[in-house]
């Protein structure tokens, strides 16, 4: 037997990247918090969909709900710890799975946004990696289902980017890459944070606009002004994290520098993005959500605060005012809270400068 995984989130991105590697043969045990998707899991596995051409498949697996974990003290140490739930339940569920793993494992965020240290402040540098899921477009309709929205990339586009956070490239990280490349290309990258900024900040122009609007991605693209203000909010945060110091990779297939001036009113710049972003739009099924608009739909509490809100934030420090991602965090966390309801009409009626 090899090593022993754990991966904690059984939701969409955890779940499907999971999925796969039980389907290698790995021994994988999942964790989750939702008592109806541990049961179905128990009962009939976990079963995958796609939209696009890949055949859906079941695998048998092993799941626990986070009050079972505690059986874990009677078992072989956890050699490798995936980290898959939402940012604000970060902390508890490294702590939660801290107690139980090897001298030598590690643990492995593989979520959306900045979290490898909060990570690092339950187990430590030394043993904190990140993985990057780029455009996976997973969603969990049900218990027991995870459905992936658009067609696997393989080499048109890599998906996961594994890579330890000093940048060296490590068995750990070629490790984890094997792990997730089950489930669709991977990589290990040399430049985790820059990968990590440039995720944060496709998230950034996609997520919290579903959430307020109520549209899927194809809609949100549809509309003039909301594509516009998506570009803004884009350009804002690629300028924080170029003065951040990160090295910004591509974000949705486009050089980082085409975004943020094609937001700051570049008429060429707005054509290349409005472009490439159609194209990309045919490889994804039209009512596909971004994972905030999911949220926002089961009534579940959206990362806004980890995304734009955290632009927003570190824009301050460095005296970059980000109007776009300010007034998105405001309008998600309304919506969020009851005061309005979606509608596209929050973005398409915004008057900014």
């Amino acid at each position: 037997m090899g090593k022993k995984i754990v991966i904690v989130g059984a939701g969409a991105v955890g779940g499907y990247t999971g999925a796969h590697m039980v389907r290698a043969g790995e021994n994988v045990t999942f964790i989750d918090p939702w008592p109806d998707h541990v049961e179905a899991m128990r009962r009939t596995g976990l079963r995958v969909t796609h939209a696009m051409k890949e055949p859906e498949f079941s695998v048998p697996v092993r799941a626990l709900h986070v009050t079972d974990a505690q059986a874990l003290a009677r078992e072989k140490p956890i050699d490798i710890a995936f980290i898959c739930m939402k940012s604000y339940d970060t902390a508890w569920a490294t702590m939660l799975i801290r107690q139980y793993l090897a001298p030598d494992g590690y643990v492995v965020s593989l979520q959306n946004c900045m979290n490898e240290e909060t990570v690092a402040s339950v187990v430590g540098w030394g043993k904190t990696l990140g993985c990057i899921a780029s455009s996976i477009t997973v969603n969990l309709p049900e218990p027991g289902l995870i459905h992936r929205g658009a067609a696997k990339h393989g080499t048109a586009h890599t998906v996961f980017r594994a890579g330890e956070v000093h940048g060296r490239i490590t068995q750990r990280a070629e490790e984890v890459c094997r792990l997730v490349g089950f489930a669709d290309s991977a990589k290990v990258t040399a430049n985790l944070w820059g990968e990590r900024w440039s995720k944060l900040v496709a998230n950034a122009m996609q997520n919290g606009i579903s959430a307020c609007t109520g549209l899927g991605g194809g809609d949100m693209l549809k509309d003039d002004a909301i594509r516009r203000f998506s570009t803004r909010v884009g350009s804002e945060a690629i300028r924080v994290g170029e003065a951040l110091g990160y090295e910004l990779e591509e974000i949705l297939h486009l050089e980082p520098e085409t975004i943020a001036r094609a937001g700051e009113g570049d008429e060429a710049a707005m054509r290349a993005c409005d472009e490439q972003r159609f194209k990309d739009a045919s490889r994804t099924a039209p009512g596909q959500r971004p994972s905030m608009g999911q949220d926002m739909q089961k009534g579940r509490r959206t990362e806004i605060e980890f995304l734009n809100g955290l632009v927003v934030r570190e824009g301050e420090k460095l005296g970059l005012p980000c109007p776009a991602n300010a007034v998105l965090t405001d309008l998600v966390k309304r919506v969020e809270k009851g005061e309005i309801r979606p509608d596209p009409r929050h973005i398409t009626a915004l008057r900014l400068n």
